[in-house]
């Protein structure tokens, strides 16, 4: 049986990288997983807690080499209008992941939440794009649900 090489820390917007491995969203979402690099690597990732992965950060393996990683493309909508503040709260108020832009704001497809913007006034653009949204206002990383625990609000 080979042991795989392990990545057990994670390296924000860490230095320099020998290898990258590509994730959509919802994979940079991980705790303990199997990854293949971009260049044919297999690696374990093992994190001690569940982490949310931005692009940039870098896997470093424990005999010290880094995997930068990168955001793939993935379906995604391009959503402008004259009221770009209205629209992204309505986004935010359905707890959805959003990449904020300057002159507009990216999410995940959704035709549920097209729809609804649409009838707000957003103008639509399907598109296929590297999706980074932005973290939770708890600390880094994503947002779930309304319900933060105990301590969140501490």
């Amino acid at each position: 049986m080979t042991t795989l090489p392990t990545a057990r820390h994670v390296e924000p917007f860490g230095g320099s990288a020998s290898d990258s491995v590509t994730l959509d969203y919802a994979a940079r979402f991980l705790r303990r997983r199997v990854l293949t690099t971009d260049t044919g690597q297999r690696v374990l990732v093992d994190l001690e807690q569940t982490t949310s992965l931005n692009a940039g950060d870098a896997l470093v393996l424990d005999d010290g080499p880094r995997i930068r990683v990168m955001a793939a493309q993935e379906d995604v909508l391009r959503v402008r209008g004259a009221n770009l503040t209205r629209l992204a709260w309505h986004i935010g108020n359905r707890h959805t992941p959003c990449q904020i832009e300057t002159d507009h704001v990216v999410i995940a497809a959704d035709p549920v939440i097209a729809h609804m913007l649409e009838h707000l006034g957003a103008e639509i653009e399907a598109a296929r794009a590297p999706f980074t949204p932005e973290g939770g206002a708890y600390g880094h990383g994503r947002t779930h649900a309304h319900a933060h625990g105990h301590s969140a609000h501490d």
